[in-house]
């Protein structure tokens, strides 16, 4: 006896099913592709799960978008409503050109938090990777109230996280000189590039989902995406001198924190997970054999880790 599919999905994105050997329908949650205007940019994100369950919000990173995510979603959605948006210039989120936008930390975390008040979202636990960690930690500055729990994959908030792959960029920030900004374009703005920021300290490179890659080239190479990267690369400092504040936040909040980390990222080294337990008496911190993006190859783990850590405190 094969499946019993339905003809049509139900509006919450779900999909019934019959499975063989059993007596109840189960539901798959398949995300929903949707958009929304928030802060005068047209922001696209993917739904999935109950419309009335708590709220987890995936914030990506350089030089992804949502898609980073596909995998995670619906194991994550029969439990929590999974909210996942791209940033302005990332992913299929478009901005105006007469919107005049600034690409600062400051105007993506303003960004985000005009989505989330557009969505009505007032509490959520929040997935925090790479550029994904200033943003919401910048939300939490101006509503430490709103986030329940921080999942932080590879989302760093100390110093000695910094690891040596940030060295031109550093460099970059110090100087602020033409050669200096050229040196980190020629380096990683390209195809290469981009393809190492998935297989660099991966464990298995070679199974890395080469539509990752080479989406996000495709989606760099858009007009005026470079300028908006390197100027991105530029401001990420700003985000550097308020690591004193995000401590002093988690110090204060005592968010419950998990950080499953990729151990052979050269961006964000485990120091910066470890680090989280000297702010949080009570922070989770495992390691995965993985690079940067550790959700391409332990998307089960931590998808695992993730529910297991929300239902411990109860979320």
């Amino acid at each position: 006896m094969g499946l019993s599919l339905p003809t049509e999905s139900p509006p919450d994105g779900s999909l019934q099913y019959q499975a063989p050997g059993r007596t109840a329908p189960a539901k798959v949650y398949d995300a929903m592709f949707k958009n929304v205007d928030a802060d005068g940019v047209n922001v696209f994100y993917r739904e999935a799960g109950p419309t009335n369950a708590p709220v987890i919000l995936l914030l990506h990173g350089y030089p992804t978008s949502s898609h980073q995510y596909r995998n995670l979603i619906p194991l994550l959605a029969h439990k929590y409503r999974v909210i996942a948006p791209d940033f302005p210039s990332y992913g299929f989120t478009t901005v105006p050109a007469e919107r005049n936008y600034a690409y600062t930390f400051a105007n993506l975390a303003t960004t985000t938090l005009a989505f989330l008040d557009a969505l009505k979202i007032s509490s959520f636990s929040v997935y925090i990777f790479d550029y994904g960690a200033p943003v919401a930690l910048r939300i939490a500055l101006q509503r430490p109230s709103a986030i329940k729990a921080i999942i932080s994959q590879n989302g760093n908030a100390y110093t000695e996280g910094l690891g040596p792959a940030w060295a031109p960029i550093q460099k970059y920030w110090k100087s602020g000189s033409e050669a200096d900004r050229q040196v980190i374009e020629n380096a990683v703005l390209n195809l290469e590039g981009t393809k190492s920021q998935y297989t660099t300290g991966a464990a298995h490179p070679d199974q890395i989902a080469p539509e990752t890659y080479n989406l996000d080239w495709a989606l760099l190479q858009r007009p005026g995406e470079f300028d908006i990267q390197l100027d991105l690369f530029k401001d990420y400092a700003t985000n550097v001198k308020m690591y004193p504040e995000f401590q002093a936040y988690f110090r204060k909040s005592q968010v419950p924190l998990l950080a499953v980390w990729g151990k052979n990222d050269l961006f964000f080294i485990p120091a910066g997970a470890e680090a989280f337990k000297r702010d949080l008496k009570n922070a989770e911190v495992s390691f995965l054999d993985a690079g940067h993006f550790a959700v391409e190859e332990y998307t089960r783990e931590i998808a695992k880790e993730t529910l297991e850590f929300l239902k411990k405190n109860n979320i």
